[in-house]
């Protein structure tokens, strides 16, 4: 399935409007909602990040939720999602790895000015502890989406879907985001986003997450992000930290 997607895309995409090794670094962080633009084609785009999440009584904290995107083809990249390690505070909870988890992202409108709409597929790969990463593969597909306004405002947004078949309960699982972002200066931005998840047969969690985001080069950003459930099944708070760089021209 995987490489009929990509033999599609690669066929598909238009080079005159994809991205290019001059543009500014765009991170699927510290947001929820993940970028509509993909990297360059030959850049390879590190992004890292690391949270603590207090819920009720107990403390826990999450890293480096690390993601490594390579861009393959105009408007194509692969990606992967590394294991990240949680671990508790305090009180007791699950600890262990996350799973590994390798993707591909096309962006199917590069239009400046407009509306961008990728789409994502990827998989879930049973690497890392029952406990914290579920039981199984699990496939997901995603489509984030973007739309550039005036004097530095955005909005964007993202759906996914995503499919645990080899759980007892809660197989499938919504996700719908919303973000509202403005660009205070040419290197800095700020957003506010509506994360809200809804497992098959279980209560949703919601949040509000805001942060900032910083470039301190046109490869190189910082960011920082707190969120607030909205809902006694979410978490209450969550704060995060995050560093992303991008290096050009590996295919030159």
């Amino acid at each position: 399935m995987l490489a009929a997607f990509t033999a599609a895309a690669a066929t598909a995409a238009r080079a005159d409007g994809c991205p290019k090794p001059g543009d500014d670094i765009a991170t699927d962080r510290p947001d929820v909602t993940n970028s509509s633009i993909v990297v360059p084609v030959g850049s390879l785009q590190n992004e890292n990040g690391s949270n603590l999440t207090g819920r009720g009584d107990g403390r826990s904290i999450d890293g480096s939720n690390s993601r490594w995107r390579l861009g393959i083809a105009p408007c194509l990249e692969v990606l992967v999602d590394l294991p990240s390690y949680l671990g508790t505070m305090r009180s007791p909870g699950p600890s262990g790895f996350s799973d590994v988890a390798p993707g591909i992202k096309w962006q199917i409108s590069p239009l400046p000015g407009k509306i961008d709409l990728s789409i994502t597929a990827g998989v879930a790969v049973p690497t890392g502890a029952v406990d914290v990463a579920g039981r199984g593969t699990q496939p997901y597909i995603q489509l984030p989406w973007s739309w550039e306004l005036h004097d530095g405002w955005g909005v964007s947004g993202m759906f996914t879907e995503f499919f645990r078949p080899s759980e007892l309960t809660g197989r499938q699982m919504s996700e719908a985001t919303f973000v509202i972002e403005k660009k205070l200066t040419a290197r800095i931005s700020v957003f506010t986003e509506y994360v809200g998840d809804y497992p098959d047969g279980a209560r949703p969690t919601q949040l509000i997450n805001s942060g900032g985001m910083v470039q301190i080069t046109p490869t190189q950003q910082v960011d920082l992000h707190v969120a607030f459930g909205l809902n006694r099944n979410s978490p209450n708070t969550i704060v995060g930290l995050g560093y992303s760089f991008r290096v050009d021209g590996l295919f030159r």
